[in-house]
């Protein structure tokens, strides 16, 4: 890596470096969020507020939580789930195809990011991939293919508690639907919320008796191919495997 390259990131993505951002050019807003594939089934998640979960002290949360990486067999609910998607990346309040208000704070409202799931273990679900339709509070699958686990964790340079989660979650970061507004500097606000989401994970986790492991430390051609992903459109930002607690 060439030295330096951060530094020279952080000083060209400096305010006094911005021009006219597309936005001010009256150029048209990128889509909210990917269109699904018509013919990819969707599953209907539970209304978040289905889950019962005992009143908890912020500050003991914050307090016990912490990184984990090994998991019971325990399957996730389905209702866990999708009171995990709406803690992260959940709509409360949409504005036609204007601007969503979410659960997570995001420079200019702009939510440029997208959730995909490696599901293992969560009842009522195949194994395999999908991608959490927030608009509509969905899961679109987009792949049952063997092994697919696997070929996440080897992108994950061999992070094999990726195998045995019950869910890792993948955010892509869509550069566009940010840089429209911010240009270059939008870049910066795409790690910030991809850090906003990962920390309501934590503590959305904690308080289901399930724990959860950042990952960060990834190939990032690898895993763009595994996806799909043109790196220029969209690219593979974080990761973070969840599963409940092992007891004892």
């Amino acid at each position: 890596m060439e030295k330096n390259s951060g530094r020279d990131f952080m000083e060209k993505t400096k305010h006094k470096n911005m021009g006219v951002s597309d936005q001010q050019m009256h150029l048209p807003q990128p889509p909210l969020s990917w269109p699904a594939e018509p013919v990819n089934p969707k599953i209907e998640l539970p209304h978040p507020g289905s889950l019962a979960i005992e009143p908890v002290d912020i500050r003991l949360l914050i307090t016990q939580r912490s990184s984990l990486r090994e998991y019971a067999e325990k399957p996730l609910a389905l209702e866990e789930l999708s009171h995990l998607l709406w803690c992260t990346q959940g709509v409360k309040v949409a504005y036609d195809q204007q601007m969503t208000l979410r659960t997570v704070p995001s420079a200019g409202a702009r939510h440029a990011l997208e959730t995909i799931l490696l599901v293992n273990r969560v009842e009522g679900l195949e194994s395999g991939l999908y991608r959490y339709l927030a608009l509509d509070h969905q899961l679109e699958l987009i792949s049952t293919l063997s092994n697919i686990a696997g070929r996440l964790a080897a992108a994950c340079f061999g992070q094999r508690f990726i195998m045995r989660s019950a869910v890792t979650f993948v955010w892509i970061a869509v550069p566009y639907r940010m840089t429209w507004r911010y240009q270059e500097r939008g870049y910066r606000y795409l790690h910030l919320d991809a850090g906003h989401v990962c920390q309501n994970l934590y503590l959305a986790a904690e308080a289901i008796d399930a724990g959860v492991c950042a990952v960060a430390a990834f190939d990032d051609d690898e895993i763009n191919t595994l996806l799909c992903l043109d790196p220029e459109e969209a690219f593979v930002i974080y990761l973070a495997a969840v599963g409940k607690k092992m007891k004892g």
